[in-house]
């Protein structure tokens, strides 16, 4: 078994010409362009630039990096850096993700009117949170609370919920 592992670049140079074939005509113009740039992404199709030891004759041969938002490969210290930045704000304290959804009937009304329902699921959301850590046969607490919107599921469909 191979110690290295398989990333979408080595998919996209393996296969990409035949998956091109197929469904280049449905990409638009921008994603062809990364298509191309992951597949090409720190291979020599994009240079060279070598590493050379101050102290020894020992030189390091590193191949140029695409550069482009949506490869993996390019962004992922930027993204395990992000994440530990973020580590780095939790506080320590306990945490419950709590999910608020809109009755399935009422999602055509809230397409329709926005600010007046999802205004009506944040204060209905909010008042039975600190109303329910409030009482001191609960958690007799003052909570603190952060509320997101998202409007769509996985599968993007209209699911509201906070």
């Amino acid at each position: 078994m191979s110690d290295q592992r398989l990333e979408v670049a080595d998919v996209f140079r393996q296969h990409g010409q035949e998956f091109l074939d197929r469904w280049g005509h449905v990409l638009s113009p921008q994603q062809q362009r990364v298509f191309r740039d992951i597949a090409a992404c720190r291979t020599a199709a994009l240079g060279t630039h070598v590493l050379a030891c101050d102290h020894c004759p020992h030189q390091l041969i590193e191949y140029r990096s695409c550069r482009n938002r949506h490869c993996p490969k390019c962004h992922a210290r930027a993204r395990d850096q992000w994440l530990a930045d973020r580590a780095q704000e939790i506080l320590p304290v306990p945490y419950s993700h709590i999910i608020f959804t809109l009755p399935h009937e009422l999602a055509p009304l809230a397409l329709q009117n926005p600010r007046v329902v999802y205004g009506i699921l944040f204060r209905a959301a909010a008042e039975s949170l600190l109303e329910l850590a409030a009482d001191p046969k609960r958690l007799g607490v003052r909570l603190g609370f952060l509320a997101v919107l998202h409007t769509w599921n996985q599968r993007l469909e209209q699911n509201p919920h906070s």
